[in-house]
């Protein structure tokens, strides 16, 4: 396995545990049957709740592109991150922009197209944009599932 994805399984455990446990507080509010506990612990299970839905959607998320790498791999197409860098192991900003523009071109000749959206994230996460290499991931799973 990769170090990687042990990391992030190891950080979802520890979320689950503190989610385990805010849901158990939550739930201890709600039993007190006073009508402030029981509306406090209500909002408080509503924080695991949401926790488990992100955990899941980043999960989905990072499945999906792992098997969009996979594919593109397969087909020879996988992007190669041979961009130089500053000693200090940083993209050149100079490198990631003209990376950027190359891709950004792409998505806008074939915006349907996934391996066009995913090339993009990966040019936005070059330019240290993570936001919107995330969000181009996202559309990238989108349209990947969908074809």
């Amino acid at each position: 396995m990769r170090r990687s994805l042990l990391g992030a399984l190891a950080l979802t455990g520890l979320l689950l545990v503190y989610l385990v446990a805010v849901a158990g507080r939550g739930l201890a509010l709600v039993r007190t049957g006073e009508p402030i506990g029981v509306a406090l612990g209500a909002a408080v299970l509503i924080l695991p709740l949401l926790g488990l839905w992100l955990i899941a959607a980043e999960w989905h998320l990072a499945v999906t592109v792992q098997r969009m790498a996979d594919r593109l791999a397969a087909d020879g197409a996988l992007p190669v991150d041979d961009l130089p860098r500053t000693p200090a192991g940083r993209v050149d900003r100079a490198a990631a922009d003209d990376a950027f523009t190359l891709a950004r071109a792409g998505v806008d000749a074939e915006p349907g197209d996934w391996a066009a959206w995913f090339r993009l994230g990966f040019a936005y996460d070059a330019a240290r944009d993570r936001r919107r290499a995330r969000a181009a991931l996202r559309a990238a799973a989108r349209l990947y599932r969908s074809a």
